[in-house]
């Protein structure tokens, strides 16, 4: 083993060590942003809607569906609750048919009992709503249930919050991307050549034959629809290490499979975009090795990538993060996510091979030269060369502690 790469492993050990330091430092002194930026007039029990509550509930997790609707309807008659309605979700309809169908039954609270996919279902469908959707957090990432605090452990803690707990407004993602032009489709791929004669291209002209896109963990996911996503949407390196952890290794470690996955991408080759944000028209060609949209910034393991997203502020947080000189360039970024975290906005090293730009929008456009891989909340939707993002603000309640 050369020097350079005995530099590169002492790097990321010392990395590693100072993510450590800074998670116990950080929630010995309590310094991150809150989740929400204002405070919601607590809702009585008199002022609560009478109906039962619903669970929909992912039978595809390891949880035990008959002792936990046991559970769910003893904390209900416990409650004071009418009996719950429960429905169980489908390859076809990973939740939003079964919101439907608890709403039309009056429903007051809706509980989505499974991972982030099934938790982004149950939003989708009650978006707008005044009805609240609860969590009961049984998935491999459980991004939104982090970001709000909620118990993820004790099965018990979680029904009492979903079916008790206090509703909060917060806001809503949503993104939608655009299917690389493929060099077999003619009405995209028609050009002209010599005047007067027009060619179907077998390869675009200055530039290589786009693939095919199917979609990935997203049951039928259509590509030209609007996806919804509660925490972070990305394109690029982050979306490729979200198809690179299989199935088997997430249910023996974790959300640790995430990061195994993304191993193999670490030194993969970068992106070219173009950032349109829509409020100033602002137009930024960069390269990156993923861009982020935010909803709300802490990730699995207490890392918090995006310290200033909060979930009822109205606003999408941008994160363009860059590395360079290979694994030196990724220790040097873990290092700068451990100080943020820790409230150290500013860099005090005079070189840097890790990078963080931060924006702020409303509204964004993402243009590539390539197709790059593109999730919302840990599900891989596929491959594209453009991405949309709005937020809608207020757009969905909440059930917290």
């Amino acid at each position: 083993m050369g020097w350079e790469q005995w530099v590169a492993v002492i790097a990321l050990v010392v990395a590693v060590a100072g993510l450590v330091i800074g998670l116990v430092v950080l929630r010995a002194l309590g310094r991150r942003t809150p989740p929400f930026s204002h405070e919601d007039p607590v809702t009585t029990p008199d002022e609560r809607p009478s109906g039962p509550p619903a669970v929909v509930f992912n039978p595809s997790k390891s949880a035990d569906g008959e002792r936990l609707r046991a559970l769910v309807a003893e904390v209900a008659a416990d409650s004071g609750l009418p009996e719950p309605i429960w429905l169980e979700t489908t390859v076809e309809d990973p939740g939003v048919g079964q919101v439907r169908e608890a709403l039309e039954k009056g429903a007051s609270v809706i509980v989505a009992a499974g991972g982030d996919g099934t938790v982004r279902a149950v939003a989708e469908g009650l978006a707008g709503r005044t009805t609240p959707m609860g969590i009961l957090p049984l998935g491999t990432g459980n991004l939104l249930a982090r970001n709000l605090d909620l118990p993820l452990t004790g099965h018990r803690d979680m029904v009492t919050i979903a079916l008790t707990g206090r509703n909060r407004a917060m806001d809503l993602g949503w993104l939608r991307i655009e299917r690389p032009r493929a060099a077999s489709d003619p009405e995209h791929d028609v050009y002209r050549g010599e005047p007067g004669r027009t060619e179907v291209a077998a390869t675009p002209p200055g530039g290589t034959q786009a693939p095919d896109v199917t979609a990935g963990e997203v049951p039928g996911a259509d590509l030209d629809k609007e996806h919804v996503f509660l925490v972070i949407g990305g394109m690029g390196f982050d979306a490729a290490m979200v198809g690179g952890a299989p199935d088997d290794l997430k249910a023996r470690i974790g959300w640790v499979a995430y990061f195994v996955g993304g191993v193999r991408h670490l030194l993969g080759r970068k992106m070219r975009a173009t950032l349109e944000l829509g409020e100033s028209g602002q137009s930024d060609t960069f390269q990156a090795r993923t861009v982020l949209v935010a909803n709300c910034g802490r990730l699995p393991g207490g890392v918090v990538l995006l310290p200033d997203a909060q979930l009822d502020d109205g606003w999408l947080d941008i994160a363009a993060i860059d590395t360079r000189g290979g694994i030196i360039g990724w220790a040097d970024l873990l290092r700068k996510v451990v100080l943020q975290g820790l409230g150290v906005r500013r860099d005090l090293l005079p070189y840097s091979t890790g990078t963080i730009e931060f924006r702020r929008t409303r509204t964004l456009t993402i243009r590539t030269e390539e197709p790059e891989h593109v999730q919302v909340d840990g599900d891989l939707l596929g491959e594209a060369t453009v991405v949309h993002a709005r937020v809608q603000p207020a757009g969905l309640v909440v059930r917290t502690a």
